[in-house]
């Protein structure tokens, strides 16, 4: 049913935790299954140093937030705003369809972090 690389981000997953000092944070949730993904963000010049998740869920659920990070740790705001569900889902080797909305909800809690960091820096930057 899983892919051995999704079984690995589920019994291994990589960067669980929260950061203390994140610029960003993203929480949602698919309330028909009750999937909830919050991921933390510390963004130094426009690039992600850091990522985190927690995530209450299935074992899709967890191996997609897992995924996620790995994917956008690194990489430029705007490079990660370009990953999707599907590249999430591919880079797992593959979803059985009843749970590619684990994949959307790992890229929503992806954005969502980015926004947040975004709105906070907007607001201090107005502050100046």
């Amino acid at each position: 049913m899983y892919s051995a690389k999704v079984m690995d981000h589920f019994t291994k997953p990589r960067n669980v935790g929260e950061i203390d000092n994140a610029n960003g944070i993203g929480t949602v949730g698919n309330a028909r299954c009750g999937d909830i993904m919050k991921v933390y963000v510390y963004i130094e010049d426009e690039q992600i140093v850091d990522v985190k998740f927690k995530t209450f869920g299935c074992a899709a659920a967890i191996a997609t937030s897992s995924m996620a990070t790995e994917l956008v740790k690194g990489k430029s705001v705007d490079e990660a705003l370009d990953i999707t569900n599907k590249a999430v889902a591919d880079a797992l080797d593959g979803l059985p369809p009843l749970k590619m909305h684990c994949s959307a909800l790992a890229e929503q809690a992806i954005k969502a972090a980015i926004e947040d960091y975004k709105e906070k820096k907007d607001d201090i930057n107005i502050d100046k």
